[in-house]
This record gives structure tokens, sequence and C-alpha cells, in this order.
């Protein structure tokens, strides 16, 4: 077949053409049924003369619309004598309203806004202007914020702290930040963050300052404190709660004194480890311990027999007669931030670089309130 023959098809001058006429005819079917609408209300068609209407026509407003044909130019209709609620907007609307919310979770959980601005482009057929993504970011961020200081109203028998260190740049450099949590557990039982806040050294200082935000929102009724050996927590929370013990998490306890232990003596001290922490009582614990640590000492283990004797006392405060016997096991470690925790770092960990502190705190918070 000779080559004049052969039609040449521009396919983006084709799908754009196509597209124009897609948001055209939707613009006419969608502003057609605005109209019905109207006359529906008013109980008369549009210059209609009838007796017993219940309401007159007064003019029409510009309203955009954004949806997968593109963005429509719509006229509704103004009455006067009755209030034009249309069907049709509002069914848009909560889509509209769905997608933003889906897109306001992709920034919580870390998608960048340049990836949130391709998404918006497939889901709407028009990207989502920038200021109008940073403005609903910023009610997104301000009620983060208001949830993140908000009263306590209950009180906590329980609560359970950790710190997360993440990476942020800044100014061309990098730098580690922690952002320090905590996890209450009211009278009932019910689990509830409680605190999110950065801590630019997971130090004494900072975690002064993250339980004293919480005493001055309300705090009370704390029992019993469970966290790492974080450096500067434990002091500061025996002179800050001083009501409230201490237990250290028995599972990174472990680990301590594991890692102190040769491989060939391993399975020997994980088995003794978990004989201590399976005694009824703190008594009979301290004496399993002073007894595995003895035994340590005979095997040449002596730097694990230093970290046993050092730790136990604080990592068996769940033994004390104060706790029940039935929450035992759930109060000894605070690994409920690597279970459900470990969830809610994700959110974190999707953009390796942060710009600001506050970035880095609105994704875990974003991630916990899930």
């Amino acid at each position: 077949m000779p080559d004049s023959n052969i039609i040449q098809i521009d396919q983006n001058l084709f799908e754009t053409k196509l597209d124009r006429l897609v948001t055209e005819k939707m613009t006419q079917i969608l502003n057609a049924m605005l109209d019905a609408e109207a006359d529906e209300i008013t109980g008369a068609a549009r210059y209609e003369r009838k007796e017993g209407r219940k309401a007159y026509r007064a003019g029409h407003y510009e309203r955009t619309l954004t949806a997968k044909a593109g963005r429509l130019e719509l006229r509704v209709p103004k009455l006067k004598g009755a209030v034009f609620e249309s069907a049709v907007i509002e069914r848009y609307r909560r889509r509209e309203s769905s997608v933003e919310e889906a897109l306001m979770e992709m920034c919580l959980a870390g998608v960048s806004t340049r990836q949130v601005d391709d998404i918006s482009k497939l889901l709407w057929g028009d990207r989502m202007p920038s200021q109008t993504l940073s403005d609903k970011l910023k009610r997104v961020y301000d009620d983060i914020d208001r949830w993140r200081t908000r009263p306590l109203e209950s009180e906590y028998p329980y609560v359970f702290m950790d710190g997360v260190w993440h990476k942020r740049s800044w100014g061309g450099s990098v730098e580690n930040v922690s952002v320090l949590v905590a996890i209450g557990v009211n009278a009932e039982g019910h689990r509830e963050v409680i605190g999110v806040t950065e801590g630019m050294r997971e130090d004494a200082a900072s975690w002064e300052q993250f339980i004293r935000s919480m005493i001055e929102r309300g705090l009370k009724g704390v029992r019993l404190v469970v966290g790492d050996r974080c450096a500067g927590l434990v002091s500061t929370v025996n002179s800050m709660l001083p009501r409230a013990k201490y237990q250290r998490c028995m599972v990174h306890f472990m680990r301590n004194v594991l890692s102190k232990v040769p491989p060939n003596h391993r399975d020997w001290a994980s088995a003794a480890l978990k004989a201590i922490f399976a005694m009824e009582s703190r008594e009979s614990a301290l004496a399993k311990a002073g007894t595995v640590a003895a035994e340590m000492e005979s095997r040449k283990l002596k730097a694990a027999a230093g970290c046993l004797r050092e730790g136990i006392g604080e990592t068996t405060a769940y033994l004390l007669p104060e706790f029940p016997t039935e929450h035992r096991r759930r109060i000894r470690t605070n690994n409920m931030f690597y279970g459900r925790g470990s969830r809610d770092w994700r959110y974190c960990w999707v953009l390796a670089w942060f710009s600001r502190v506050r970035a880095v705190v609105r994704r875990v918070v974003g991630g916990v309130r899930r």
C-alpha cells in the first residue's frame, strides 16, 4: 500500500481533544442536573409563569468542581424563597473530600509532596495546587498539635515510654533526632498514646521536659513506668514521678546480658535467664538471678554476670505485690512499641531525610493515631 494512503494520527492531539470533549459534556450534563434540581425545588421550570410556585430564580453563581474528567465550570442556581441544596454537588463534595483525606494520609505516611501531586493528577484528572496542599496539610498539622497537647483526664497506672532515632538534614548537614513517645494504660485497661515530642538528644533534659509537659496536661495516678534503660530516663522518673516504680524492659535486658555471652554458652544462658523471669515472686527471682550469676562467673562469663547483677533489681519491679499477678506479663516489657510501634515507626522510615524536627514528629503522630 502506498505511504500516501496511510493516515497518521497524532495521539496526543487526539487524547487532548477527547478529554476536552468529555469535560464539556460532563459540564453540560451536570449543569442540566442542577437546573432540574432547581425546577423541582421552585415547583416551576425556568422562566415559567405558574401559580403556587414555591420559590423564584435569582440568577446563579460560578463554581469549579474537580473531577476525573478535569475541572468543570458549573453554574449553580440561586433561589429566592428557598435554599438550594444540590444532591449532585454534595455527592461530588463527598468524593472530593474522601480523595483529599487519602492524599493527607499519604503525606502523613511519608509520601513526598511531589508524589502526592502526581497521584492527585491520576485521581482527579488535575494536579492539586501546591498552595492548596500546603493549606490542607497545615490544618492537619494544627489538628495533630491540638491532639498532642490535649488535657489528660484519666488516670494512667501504667505508662510505657521509649524513644526512636531518625536522621534529619539541616543546612546541608545530617544529625540524629530522637522522638519520645509515651503510651498510657488507664484503669479500664485501654491503651492510649498520651505523649509524642521531639528530644534533640535522648538525655535527662529531654525526658524531664517531656514528662513535665504530660504532668502539666494532667498526667496522674502513675504507679509503674516501663521502658528501656534510656539515658536519663530512670533518674527523671524517680525525681518527677516519685510514687511510681520503674520497670526496665525485660526483653531488652535479656538481650543486653546475652550480648556478653559467647555463642557456645548462649543456649544455656538464654534458658537460665528465662528461668529467672518464670519465678512467681520477686524474692525467688532475685535468688535465682544470684545463682545464675554465680554459674556465669564459674564459666568465666564475668561481663554477663556483672550485667545481670547490676540490672536484675529494676527488671523485676513487675513482681512487686502491689501489681496484680494477671498484669505481670504485660507490664514487664515495652515491646508494644515493637509490635504496634514498629508499624507506627514505619511511617517515619518512608522518607530517609527530614528537613525539620517537627516533620518527624508529625509522621510518628500520623502513625500512632491510626
